[in-house]
């Protein structure tokens, strides 16, 4: 069965806590991507991590091992959750997985979150273990994004590049929409599936 995860980035503790956001997994496009992805027959999950204000790795990857990972399971992370699937993939050399595409992906280069989350060495060949790896990032975004997307680009062996004008984190605020095709169409040209209009 074809499946596809997405994992959310972090957030501060006040947000985490507060009744006027959404969860991080109901933030931005990630729910729009959920339906579009499950309206062509791809069951999409897109857990919320506990705790995402202080990310631990143990979590994150026991929550996102819940689900089935294996050849037909695309992979999609935002920022931190970019970051999660490149050290999920490092650490499971024998895991066979669809497309992967890391959305502004951070490793937190000046250790802001006090965390071990990115202690950890980069697969540099874990893209042929894909169906094809993209990064997505924004020509505006922050300096410990870009600086974290230089490392990614230096060390991953065969992946593909994507630059956006003025998207800044993919966040709402950022972005014209809470839409997403040209995530979309990354995701399902990969997979063969044609896009529906």
């Amino acid at each position: 069965m074809r499946n596809a995860i997405i994992v959310h980035g972090t957030c501060s503790k006040k947000e985490y806590y507060s009744d006027a956001k959404l969860t991080l997994s109901n933030q931005n496009w990630i729910p729009w991507l959920q339906k579009q992805l499950m309206m062509r027959g791809i069951v999409a999950y897109a857990p919320d991590m506990p705790l995402a204000f202080r990310p631990d790795y143990e979590i994150w990857r026991r929550e996102a091992e819940r689900f089935d990972i294996g050849p037909g399971t695309m992979l999609v992370g935002h920022s931190t959750g970019g970051g999660f699937w490149v050290r999920w993939l490092s650490e499971h050399p024998d895991v066979q997985v669809g497309k992967v595409v890391l959305v502004a992906p951070w490793l937190d280069p000046n250790n802001i979150k006090k965390t071990t989350f990115f202690d950890f060495d980069i697969d540099t060949d874990l893209v042929s273990r894909t169906q094809g790896l993209t990064i997505f990032a924004s020509d505006n975004d922050h300096l410990g994004i870009k600086w974290s997307i230089e490392t990614f680009r230096e060390k991953l062996i065969g992946h593909k590049y994507r630059e956006f004008h003025q998207r800044g984190h993919f966040c709402s605020e950022d972005m014209p929409t809470n839409e997403f095709p040209e995530l979309l169409k990354e995701l399902l040209v990969a997979d063969d599936v044609m896009i529906k209009t």
